[in-house]
C-alpha cells in the first residue's frame, strides 16, 4: 500500500471539515508565529512582491480563512440541502491543492505569481464544484449567496495576485477580501446562531418548526448589514482613505447594530457559544465604527479598525463555528468546559489589543502591543488544537457514518 492509499484510510478524512478544521488551527498558530519573527527581524526577507507584510494578510485571509470556510461549506451545505458528503479522494485532493497553494505562495520569488494564482483560483473551483450543484438545485435556492461569495472572493483573490506582480503592493485588494470575509461570516453565523441560541444544535427539533424557534435571523436586517458592507468594500477598494469611505464604513456600523437587533431575546442568549457569536457582531460593529473615525481624522489608524474585524470578528466566529461543527459530526456532544470561553475571551483580547496599538497615543508602545495581540491569538487556537486535534483525527467510536451527529441517546449527551 503506498502513501497515497494509507492516506486515504485517514480517520482525518472521514469529513470534510476534519482537514480543514486541522489546517485552519494549525496556520493560525504557525502563520502567526511566523510574522512574529518576521517583524523581529529574526527571519530573512522575502523574496515576494511586498514581502512579509503582504504574506501575513494574504495568507490570513486565503490560506487559515478559506481553510475555515472549506471546512465548513463542505459539511454545512450538504447537511442543509439533504445531499451527499465529500468522499475521501476528492477530501484529499482539495486538501494538497490548498497545502500546494500555500507552499507557491511563499515561493512566488523563485517560481513567479502563476503558480500560486492558479492553485488557489484551482482551491476555490474545487470548492465551487461541490457546493454549487446543491444549492442550484434546492427548489428555494436558499444558500445560493454563499457560492457567490466564494466567486466573489476567487475574484479578489486574482486581482491581488495580478495587482502585486504589476505594482509590488496590492493591500487595497486584500482590504476587500476582509470585508467579504464579513459577508461570509454574516451568511454562516445565521444558520449556525440560531441553532445554538435556540437550543437546537443538541436538540431533536427541527430548525423550520416555527413554535421551537425563538431566535430567528431576519434577512431584510441581514441583507441591509451586508449591502452596506459590499458597499464599503468597494468605496475602499476604489477611493482609498476617504471621508466617503468613512461614511460607507459607519453606515456598515450602523446596518450590523440593527442587525444585533434579532439576538436581544433574553435568557437564551446567555449560553456561552450563542454569547461567543453575539460578541463576534459586536466586534464587527466596533471595527467598522473604528474603520470610519480613522478616515475621518480620528487618531487611529485604519489598520486598527481591520483587526478588530479580523482577528476579533472572523477570529471568533470561526474558532466558534469550529468547536461546534467539530464534535457535533464527530457524534459527540458541546464541550461545556471552561477552557472555551477563556479561548473566547483571549481572541477578544487580541482584538482589542492590537486596535489599542493602533491608536496615536499607544504608538510608542505599538511593538509590546503587536506582539502580545498575537501571543494571545496563537494561545486561543492552540487551545483548539490541544483539545480537538484527537477529535479531528481519530475514528468515531459510535458506529456512525462520518459527518453523522450524536445518536440521541449518546451518552456522551449532557443532563
Amino acid at each position: 500500500m503506498n502513501l497515497y492509499q494509507r492516506c486515504l484510510q485517514s480517520p482525518v478524512l472521514l469529513c470534510s471539515f476534519r482537514p480543514f478544521f486541522v489546517f485552519a488551527a494549525a496556520s493560525a498558530v504557525l502563520f502567526m508565529g511566523i510574522w512574529l519573527l518576521a517583524l523581529q527581524g529574526w527571519l530573512p526577507a522575502l523574496d515576494v512582491p511586498g514581502g512579509w507584510t503582504h504574506w501575513h494578510a494574504h495568507e490570513l485571509l486565503f490560506g487559515f480563512a478559506a481553510a475555515a470556510t472549506a471546512g465548513f461549506a463542505l459539511t454545512a451545505i450538504p447537511e442543509f440541502t439533504h445531499t451527499g458528503f465529500m468522499a475521501e479522494r476528492p477530501l484529499l485532493q482539495m486538501s494538497l491543492l490548498w497545502l500546494a497553494a500555500r507552499i507557491a505562495y511563499a515561493l512566488a520569488g523563485w517560481i513567479s505569481f502563476w503558480p500560486a494564482l492558479l492553485l488557489n483560483l484551482a482551491f476555490w473551483a474545487f470548492l465551487l464544484w461541490r457546493i454549487v450543484p446543491p444549492t442550484w438545485q434546492d427548489p428555494q435556492r436558499r444558500h445560493i449567496s454563499f457560492p457567490l461569495a466564494v466567486v466573489a472572493l476567487a475574484s479578489i483573490q486574482s486581482g491581488f495576485f495580478i495587482h502585486l506582480h504589476l505594482h509590488g503592493s496590492a493591500l487595497n485588494w486584500l482590504y476587500a477580501a476582509a470585508h467579504l470575509f464579513m459577508v461570509l461570516i454574516i451568511l454562516a453565523a445565521s444558520r449556525v446562531s440560531m441553532s445554538v441560541v435556540n437550543n437546537l444544535v443538541e436538540s431533536s427539533r427541527s430548525i423550520s418548526d416555527p413554535d421551537a424557534a425563538i431566535y430567528l435571523a431576519r434577512p431584510p436586517r441581514r441583507n441591509l448589514a451586508m449591502a452596506c458592507i459590499l458597499l464599503c468594500a468597494g468605496t475602499e477598494l476604489a477611493l482609498g482613505n476617504s471621508p466617503v469611505t468613512g461614511w460607507t464604513a459607519l453606515a456598515a456600523m450602523a446596518a450590523v447594530l440593527h442587525l444585533l437587533n434579532d439576538w436581544h431575546i433574553g435568557k437564551p442568549l446567555l449560553s456561552r457559544l450563542a454569547l461567543m457569536l453575539y460578541g463576534s457582531y459586536w466586534l464587527m460593529a466596533l471595527g467598522y465604527g473604528t474603520l470610519g473615525a480613522a478616515y475621518m481624522g480620528a487618531p487611529i489608524l485604519p489598520s486598527a479598525a481591520r483587526h478588530l474585524l479580523l482577528a476579533g470578528s472572523m477570529g471568533l466566529v470561526i474558532f466558534t463555528i469550529m468547536c461546534i461543527v467539530s464534535r457535533i459530526h464527530s457524534g459527540l456532544w458541546l464541550d461545556r468546559r471552561r477552557w472555551l470561553p477563556l479561548a473566547g475571551l483571549l481572541l477578544v483580547c487580541a482584538a482589542i489589543t492590537r486596535a489599542l496599538a493602533g491608536t496615536f497615543i499607544l504608538l510608542p508602545w505599538y511593538n509590546p502591543l503587536l506582539i502580545l495581540s498575537a501571543l494571545l491569538w496563537m494561545a486561543a487556537f492552540s487551545l483548539f488544537a490541544l483539545y480537538f486535534f484527537k477529535i479531528l483525527c481519530s475514528p468515531r467510536s459510535d458506529g456512525q457514518p462520518g459527518c453523522a451527529e450524536p445518536l440521541p441517546n449518546s451518552p456522551q449527551k449532557p443532563a
